[in-house]
This record gives structure tokens, C-alpha cells and sequence, in this order.
């Protein structure tokens, strides 16, 4: 995830007190929560008690006198910096500590009081399921919750998770992003302020061969199986005549298992599809629609003459990457309080491998940032991963190899805001691909 503060806002104190600088916080370019320095200051000081001051990035000093305009943007910088470094790091970006400030924060901002309320979420069939949760509720809290009222068992919660997704009036359905641990579920589908949005209940891995763990149990197996069928039904999932008729015969037979054998087999099974973006390949501003899976990037884009072509990116060829939000500045190159937020953009760059003796940076632009939403990663927390022991990062069958997905390695790069567009990110913004070094002519 990438945490930015791309702008302050000069605030009345309560009851009338003196005005303060307040920092909006944004995660993917979505305002997460808004907080004063004495607030982050109050954190840092707590994660120093907890962790030791060697650990910690550095933070910004206190200023005995009130900052001129260029002082509060080098503190808004310095501020990012940290929150970005904290966030990244294992440790400290893990830790209850963090991840409890900003779940406070968040229903601060969003004055959401502490109730008891219904939460709907959506499974991939389009079932309804609702749970009564606590508005302050975390999102490991609210999977739990779904999972006791679906009977799914305890040791298969981890490899489920709950995703913030949109469904427009025709129809159309993508991903936003995964929900994570440093928030509170209802407050950020209600913040949206759209009927649009939902919280869709999906499995969280890519590796196929942990289907059959999942297989095994029947609320499981359905859980799967209607996931799949939906995946079809979308096109997200491409099937020949063929592969439709095999399908459907065994959906007649109410074959769910030998579906899903069938199913794994199928292009693009088990991957993630968002909104259409905007890519510099082939061609400069070309429309593509970017689906996520199988430790790769597939790009569908349709070319001069309306022919649809698709292409693909491997994570082994990807030599370095970055991960960057931008936000046109105006003319004066300082931040407006009035200034929209919905001209916050995520850019993903990486330099590939595109033959044995050729690099090129290739750069896919998010424009569903420009509607204020948020790019999609998959990566389960290390926290969450010591209770319930998820097939992402590590195995539950000691005997398999451990996973290391695409989604994951991107959400652990240091990431960084930019002030306009067109500003290229520094090298130390840059990071390399240690499955890169494996590369060989075999794998041209």
C-alpha cells in the first residue's frame, strides 16, 4: 500500500482555538484519515518505547516558533517519508501499535461513532451475507464474522479474504483493492459515499495447488466453486467452445470438484481484473485493462481496427520497479487546501526484460485514482499470517515451496509521492527483482 500526504489544511482548533496545520493522509490517493503533527509525533515516540529508537526513521523535529509556508511543506515531505518507511518496514508496519492509529484516525476523520451495525458483504455468486459487526470493527474482525455465519472452518479463514469492489449500474465489476489491517472495513465502504461500492468475500491466493486444502471442506469447495462460475460468467476466465461445453456439462452434473479441475487449467483462473488504464506499451496512452495473477501482468488492450490482442509481463523478467502517486501541484508549486483530491494518480513502472539484451521501462497508469479509489495488492499482513497461517507468503504444507506473489513483492517497495506527474523518481525510489538474477536464456 502506499501511504502519501500529499497536502495540509489549515484548521480551526475546537472551541474556537488558535488554527493548526492538519495532514491528510492518503493511502493509494485515497484520503485515509487527516492528523495533526503532535498526533504522528505521539506515535512515533510510542513505536520508540516499544521498538527502540535505532529502529525508527527519522521523524521531524519539533520548531519553536510557528513554520513559514516552505517549513510546512518540508515537514509535509518529511512526514510522508516516515509514514512510508514505518509502513514498509516488517516490523513496525505490522505492529498493532501502528495499525490501531490509523484505524482510530480513520473513524475520527470520517466522524463514524462506535455502533453496532449490519454489514453487507457480497459473495462471488452475488449472495448476500450479513453480519453484525462493530463500526470500529477491524477487518480481521468482520472475516472472522463472515466466516462463523458461512461455517467456514478456522483453519481455512487465512486463505480468504475480504476486497473493496465496483459494480456500476451496467453492470461492470472490478477490483479496488484488497481491505487491510490498518482499517476499519464499514467505515471505508461507507466513506465512499456510493452504493456503488461492496465488500466482496474472495480467496486471497494464486496458487492453484492450495485449492485442494480448500477443496476438502464443503463450505469451501462452494465458496470456489461459485467464485469460478462468476469468474466465467465476466469473461474474466478465457474459455474455447470446447472448455464452455466440458464446463457445462459438469456444472450439470453438479460436478463442483472436477469443475474446478477443469477450471484450473483455463487462462487467467484465480486472477484479479481491475479498471481500465492507461500504458506507454506498445504505443504512448494506450487503453488496457490489467488483470493480476499467476506471478504475471495481463494486459488486454484493443488496437487500430478494433482488434483485441493480450500480452503478459512476468515478475522474472521485471529487473527493478517503482510505485508512485502523483498530484498536479498549480501553477504556484504549493499546495492548495481547496484543491481537489480527485487529481491524485497511481503510476506502476518497471524495466523489463523484453530480449536477452534489452531493457525497457514500461509505465501503466491507474486512472481509477482520478476517481478516487485505490489500486488493488494482496498481501496478507505478517501478523495476521502468525494467527491464521495463510497460504500467501508461506506454506501451510511445510513440504510445498513457500510463495512469493507478484501483489506481495509490490506492496514492499518504498514508494513515494510526487509533485507533479512528470517528475521522475529518484534511484533510491527504484528496487530491483532478486527473481531477476535467475533469468536465463531458457526463460527468453
Amino acid at each position: 500500500m502506499h501511504f502519501s500526504i500529499p497536502e495540509t489544511e489549515s484548521r480551526s482548533g475546537d472551541s474556537g482555538g488558535s488554527a493548526y496545520v492538519a495532514y491528510n493522509i492518503h493511502v493509494n490517493g485515497v484520503l485515509h484519515c487527516r492528523v495533526r503533527y503532535s498526533q504522528l509525533l505521539g506515535l512515533h515516540e510510542q513505536l520508540r518505547k516499544e521498538y527502540g529508537a535505532n529502529v525508527l526513521p527519522a521523524f521531524p523535529p519539533k520548531k519553536l516558533f510557528s513554520l513559514t509556508p516552505a517549513e510546512v511543506e518540508q515537514r509535509r515531505e518529511q512526514l510522508e517519508k516516515y509514514m512510508q518507511a514505518v509502513r514498509q518496514d516488517p516490523l513496525l508496519g505490522s505492529s498493532e501499535t501502528f495499525n490501531s492509529f490509523l484505524r482510530r484516525a480513520q473513524q475520527e476523520t470520517q466522524q463514524v461513532p462506535t455502533e453496532e451495525v449490519s454489514l453487507e458483504v457480497l459473495l462471488s455468486n452475488g449472495q448476500k451475507v450479513l453480519v453484525n459487526v462493530l463500526t470500529s470493527d477491524q477487518t480481521e474482525d468482520v472475516l472472522e464474522a463472515v466466516a462463523a455465519k458461512l461455517d467456514l472452518p478456522d483453519d481455512l479463514i487465512g486463505y480468504f479474504s475480504l476486497f473493496l469492489v465496483r459494480e456500476r449500474e451496467d453492470g461492470a465489476f472490478s477490483f479496488v483493492r484488497k481491505l487491510q489491517e490498518f482499517e476499519l472495513p464499514y467505515v471505508s465502504v461507507t466513506s465512499l459515499r456510493s452504493q456503488e461500492y461492496k465488500i466482496v468475500l474472495r480467496k486471497s491466493y494464486w496458487d492453484s495447488a492450495y485449492d485442494d486444502d480448500v477443496m476438502e471442506n464443503r463450505v469451501g469447495l462452494n465458496l470456489l466453486y461459485a467464485q469460478t462460475v462468476s469468474d466465467i460468467e465476466r469473461g474474466w476466465i478465457l474459455v474455447t467452445k470446447e472448455q464452455h461445453r466440458q464446463l457445462k456439462s459438469l456444472q450439470e452434473k453438479v460436478s463442483k470438484k472436477e469443475f474446478l479441475r477443469l477450471a484450473q487449467t483455463l487462462r487467467h483462473y484465480g486472477y484479479l481484473r481491475f479498471d481500465a488504464c492507461v500504458a506507454d506499451f506498445p504505443e504512448k496512452d494506450c487503453p488496457v485493462v490489467v488483470s493480476a495473477g499467476n506471478s504475471e501482468l495481463s494486459l488486454q488492450l484493443r488496437l487500430p481496427g478494433q482488434q483485441l490482442r493480450e500480452g503478459s509481463f512476468r515478475v522474472t523478467r521485471m529487473r527493478c520497479w517503482r510505485v508512485t502517486s502523483s498530484v498536479p501541484l498549480p501553477s504556484g508549486g504549493t499546495s492548495s487546501p481547496g484543491r481537489g483530491r480527485g487529481e491524485v494518480r497511481l503510476e506502476l513502472a518497471f524495466e523489463y526484460l523484453m530480449s536477452k539484451d534489452r531493457l525497457q521501462w514500461v509505465t501503466i497508469t491507474s486512472p481509477q485514482m482520478l476517481r478516487r479509489r485505490v489500486g488493488g495488492t494482496l498481501r496478507r499482513s505478517d501478523s495476521q499470517q502468525a494467527v491464521k497461517s495463510p497460504p500467501l507468503l508461506e506454506s501451510p504444507d511445510a513440504s510445498r515451496e513457500s510463495m512469493v506473489k507478484l501483489s506481495s513483492k509490490l506492496s514492499a517497495v518504498s514508494l513515494r509521492g510526487i509533485g507533479s506527474p512528470s517528475t521522475d523518481a529518484s534511484a533510491s525510489d527504484v528496487h530491483g527483482n532478486f527473481a531477476f538474477e535467475g533469468i536465463g536464456d531458457e526463460d527468453l
